[in-house]
């Protein structure tokens, strides 16, 4: 795995039920940034395909990765393209004229990936997040269940559906906290800088 840090970033985002296809929402999404023709947001303005594609199941808003809770047990998932940087505040991002599409500020973020290659599932995704759990577990991350894990992990897909299943890039996203970093970077000897 690889520990990785984001300043904050926008994306915009599709709420839909577990069992739908993941078609739907990515249709959604791509017409709000002019995929299919003219882009679905005010002013029609176009804004640039970036990686990666997020999925996850949905997380009440009062919950922190501090608590262990069920995540997605409303049986809803959340598909998110991260917008470009450019677009680093909310006035410089269309408004949607979709209403299924919303914007999302994601705060600032350290956590762990995992990557993989190869098709992607639900199963595959929890198998990933479960093995990174156990693995986060061995190196000292005594909070790291495997239950945890797979509720709230994120998969990160980086490319088009026709790419050849051995050139994908998969990943799956688990959020840490400080300590937990800190943690990781001590018992591995990695030196910090302040």
């Amino acid at each position: 795995y690889e520990i990785r840090r984001y300043h904050e970033r926008f994306a915009a985002e599709v709420r839909y039920q577990a069992k739908e296809d993941v078609g739907s929402p990515f249709r959604a999404l791509a017409r709000y940034i002019g995929v299919f023709g003219t882009p679905e947001n005010n002013g029609q303005q176009p804004i640039s395909m970036t990686a990666p594609v997020v999925m996850q199941n949905q997380q009440p808003q009062e919950q922190s990765i501090a608590t262990d809770k069920p995540n997605g047990d409303d049986g809803h998932k959340i598909m998110k393209f991260i917008l470009p940087a450019e677009l680093d505040s909310m006035e410089k991002i269309p408004k949607p004229t979709n209403p299924d599409v919303q914007i999302e500020v994601i705060p600032s973020q350290v956590g762990v990936v995992h990557r993989f290659s190869g098709f992607w599932s639900d199963a595959k995704n929890q198998e990933v997040a479960v093995a990174l759990a156990e693995q986060l577990t061995q190196d000292g991350i005594d909070r790291m269940s495997k239950d945890f894990a797979v509720r709230h992990y994120e998969f990160w897909g980086y490319n088009p559906p026709f790419t050849l299943p051995m050139f994908r890039r998969n990943e799956i996203w688990i959020e840490l906290n400080e300590q937990d970093v800190q943690q990781l970077l001590d018992k591995f000897n990695v030196p910090t800088t302040n």
